[in-house]
């Protein structure tokens, strides 16, 4: 799409996180005159206490996996004495400072003003702010776009309000030492990344999970040997499982658990509570607006406007798909359709991943997806034990799953377990949003030694052709 110059247009962006500070950047090169209103810091959840400081926590974790099991095989007898935890912390902080100043300079570059505030709504076109010193004043703009977030999901547990013991995601990264025993209320994405982080580190982990499997929304195949793989680690995974009660100490927990008919009580030194984040969204006023919202979850239509022309909505508190990249794409759109355009979100290219060890990266449908919409589709998968690359990283564990198209042989769906899936799955995602074919995939020349040469191989024995492995007969 070919974009010009518009006329100044005055934009407020509500939310500093990476959708919003994303669509400030698009807004402003489009000509924009754009304000990023942001009651705590630029960056939002992801950069502060999200993404960002998940995986620098989960990189340790990787380091201290590296040097006490995997150097052996090779010869490197590496002795790690202790775990500065420390030293952990500030090397976190300090890749996370890092980032929020670089966001701050691309504001200042970007000729972006950033108003420290908590922003609600007067009318559809006027904003009330409210400072940290309690002092108020109004705006207007032309156009608004509300990236407001998300924030943990507190479950109606009795007990759970103690939060000297009971900890959200948030607290969870920035605690002062390494829990000796930890319990993680949820098996999805990131009660399953801190199960990661902290068994490492020597806690002794359960997570409990109401369904019947961890990771819901991934391919439940490749899920199972991450079970397994975590439970051979030593964290102990109940499912169809249910809190009941937190009863705790100034030190220690006491977590009554019912599954299978029976209740059974868990003692650790922390809860930690991950079943998911809700919208945040509740003191934006949206009613003065006239915004059409469900439960707190704002309506938009796939130009990311609401039903108030002028008014657009991106990222977590739409509570749909809540990942930083979707936010960050959805806020591109939402800023050139505020300044003239007329773009449209498409979500079938949006990559899930999991950063546990090793990774677990999808894109497209899952074969249960495929399943419950009564497509006619073939698999084809590509263990790693038969990759080179992923030998020398991992002793080959993991897997390529693919999903194509009975009839057309396009790709519909691409799941990967193992060495860095999450890297590897853009090649997928680029695949799926292209509308590439098996041929395209196993036209393509894939460098050696590399894991990514196990996508194609994966797509070869979807089609029979496998090169590496038998094929089925």
């Amino acid at each position: 799409m070919s974009i010009g110059t518009t006329a100044k247009v005055k934009i407020a962006i509500i939310g500093g996180g990476p959708g919003g500070y994303v669509a400030a950047i698009r807004a402003a090169q489009l000509g924009g005159d754009v304000t990023v209103i942001e009651k705590h810091k630029l960056g939002g959840t992801c950069l502060n206490v999200g993404c960002i400081p998940t995986k620098a926590l989960l990189h340790a974790a990787e380091l201290l996996e590296d040097a006490s099991h995997n150097a052996a095989a090779f010869g490197l007898d590496i002795k790690v004495n202790k775990v500065d935890w420390n030293k952990v912390q500030t090397k976190k902080e300090s890749i996370v400072n890092t980032l929020v100043s670089g966001v701050s300079g691309l504001m200042k570059m970007n000729k972006i003003k950033v108003v420290n505030a908590e922003a609600s709504f007067i009318n559809a076109n006027t904003l009330l702010l409210k400072y940290l010193d309690g002092s108020v004043d109004k705006a207007s703009f032309d156009k608004v776009i509300i990236a407001a977030g998300s924030v943990p999901s507190l479950p109606p547990i009795p007990g759970i309000e103690n939060k000297s013991i009971c900890i959200d995601s948030s607290a969870a990264l920035s605690l002062s030492q390494i829990p000796s025993s930890l319990l993680i209320i949820g098996g999805g994405v990131i009660g399953i990344e801190m199960a990661g982080i902290y068994s490492t580190f020597g806690t002794k982990v359960t997570v409990v999970e109401a369904l019947p499997n961890i990771l819901p929304t991934m391919e439940q195949e490749l899920v199972a040997q991450l079970h397994h793989k975590l439970a051979q680690s030593g964290v102990t995974i109940y499912t169809d499982a249910k809190v009941i009660k937190i009863e705790s100490s100034a030190t220690q927990a006491k977590t009554t658990i019912s599954r299978q008919g029976k209740e059974e009580s868990v003692i650790t030194d922390k809860v930690l509570y991950a079943v998911g984040r809700k919208t945040d969204t509740l003191n934006l006023d949206l009613d003065k607006a006239g915004v059409n919202t469900d439960k707190g979850k704002i309506l938009v239509n796939d130009e990311m406007q609401t039903n108030i022309a002028g008014i657009y909505a991106i990222g977590d508190c739409l509570g749909q798909v809540m990942l930083a990249h979707v936010a960050s794409a959805q806020g591109e759109i939402a800023a050139e359709n505020a300044l003239g355009h007329h773009a449209k979100y498409d979500g079938k290219s949006v990559p899930s991943c999991v950063y546990t060890i090793p990774e677990l990266a999808g894109v497209g449908l899952t074969e249960e997806a495929c399943k419950k919409q009564n497509i006619d589709y073939v698999t084809g998968k590509f263990p790693l034990s038969a990759n080179g690359k992923a030998l020398i990283m991992n002793d080959g564990f993991g897997v390529v799953k693919v999903i194509l198209d009975q009839r057309y042989k396009s790709l519909l769906g691409v799941h990967i377990l193992g060495p860095r899936a999450t890297d590897l799955i853009a090649e997928a995602a680029l695949a799926i949003e292209m509308e590439a074919t098996a041929e395209d995939l196993i036209a393509t020349i894939h460098a050696h030694p590399t894991i990514s040469e196990a996508i194609r191989e994966g797509v070869l024995a979807a089609e029979g052709r496998a090169i590496h492995m038998p094929n089925k007969r």
